[in-house]
């Protein structure tokens, strides 16, 4: 057998003074987590379906010195499978499997800390409106003539005001909105990937309906395969789940029908290797979504964070207070192009810097931009979040209204 690692989650840990890798699967066909020793990170990337054990052992002597102790792979690659951490048949059965049963539920049940559907709404309310109550009385005053908005998709913990400032902001749009489209990041979606579902999204208050007819109209011109891949994907994200939640509070429990849309990375259009204002999925969707918004008032919401910074996200150095200074003042030159409804000028600014600040709502702004083209936007909030216990690492967030 020539093992192949498929896309998983790979977390730097330190576990009993001891450097490690922790593996886990990205969409949860088990609960199983590995842990493996640092160095063997270069046999996972050897990992690719080209070498038998004998040849794995022999490539990782030559690269790296290492010699595995006897029954050591084959243990390893035991765990992984047990795991459904390789791409083989097993792997398959289990994703096809899961697919069945995500589809054939009655909804897409909340994941959210506040508990599974159906849960009393009291605590989720008091919850949100607690970040609402804590607001300034002039922070994200309701404001009328708003077609979108961006959300935070970060935890509530630490997004909590930047929610409620943006949130409030936008509660005459949401109440009054026919249909919501909903961008949300697709942390594991492959690149250029638009992701649809006719799954309904549950809430503490219910469940938002899926629109279908939009979603179909989305298939018939994107095609099944490419819209319905990574389907299973929707299940663990949590981008959408967080707007949708406060899309479901500001209107008050009453639901609105959502077309929720997951967005694959942007890497081949940084590197250059492609634009991604000539995608033709990216065209071919916004002429559709535009056809359905002729008939109804539509809010579009972009559930997206900025910038990851810092070792938590890969980075070789950890920011002190010129570092998150800078990241900030970087965030203000990107927010300009959002504010000036300039999706071209958003994205080139990112390529520019090789999206190096890892901001992973690239795509659900850009999209949002594209898609209400002559926009203007406004800032409704904004924080520099801790993303590690030494605060070296940070995740930004912004809330912006766009009329």
């Amino acid at each position: 057998m020539n093992p192949k690692l498929r896309q998983i989650e790979i977390h730097p840990i330190r576990h009993q003074g001891q450097d490690m890798l922790l593996l886990r699967d990205p969409l949860r066909l088990s609960d199983s987590q590995i842990a493996v020793p640092r160095p063997l990170g270069l046999l996972l990337a050897l990992m690719d379906g080209t070498r038998d054990g004998n040849a794995l052992e022999a490539a990782l002597a030559v690269r790296s010195g290492l010699r595995l102790a006897d029954g050591l792979l084959d243990a390893l690659i035991r765990d992984l499978d047990t795991a459904f951490l390789l791409d083989n048949e097993r792997f398959r059965e289990a994703r096809a499997a899961s697919m069945r049963s995500y589809r054939e539920a009655p909804y897409r049940p909340l994941t959210l800390d506040m508990g599974p559907l159906p849960p009393g709404p009291d605590l989720a309310e008091a919850q949100l409106q607690g970040y609402m109550g804590a607001l300034p009385a002039d922070k994200g005053a309701p404001a009328p003539g708003i077609r979108g908005l961006i959300s935070p998709h970060i935890d509530y913990q630490r997004g909590g005001p930047v929610y409620a400032e943006v949130w409030r902001a936008g509660s005459q749009a949401a109440t009054e909105a026919e249909l919501v489209i909903l961008f949300g990041t697709d942390h594991q979606g492959s690149a250029g990937t638009l992701t649809l579902t006719r799954q309904s999204y549950a809430t503490p208050w219910g469940v938002l309906p899926t629109d279908g007819s939009v979603v179909d109209a989305l298939a018939t011109e994107l095609g099944e395969e490419a819209c319905f891949a990574e389907e299973l994907h929707h299940r663990g994200e949590h981008s959408i789940e967080l707007a949708a939640v406060w899309l479901h509070f500001v209107r008050g429990g009453v639901p609105v029908p959502v077309v929720p849309i997951l967005c694959g990375h942007f890497g081949p259009f940084v590197e250059g290797h492609s634009d991604p204002a000539h995608h033709e999925p990216f065209d071919t969707a916004v002429q559709v979504l535009r056809r359905a918004m002729s008939t109804r008032k539509t809010l579009v919401v972009a559930a997206a964070d900025l910038a990851h910074v810092g070792p938590a996200f890969g980075d070789s150095h950890g920011l002190d207070f010129i570092g998150k200074a800078q990241t900030r003042s970087a965030d203000e030159r990107l927010l300009e192009a959002v504010y000036s409804g300039d999706a071209p000028a958003f994205f080139e600014q990112l390529r520019s810097e090789d999206d190096r600040r890892h901001v992973c709502g690239l795509a659900p702004i850009y999209l949002t931009l594209r898609l209400l083209a002559e926009v203007r936007g406004e800032p409704a909030g904004y924080a520099v979040c801790p993303a590690d216990a030494q605060g070296t690492s940070v995740v930004t967030i912004a809330g912006v209204i766009l009329r």
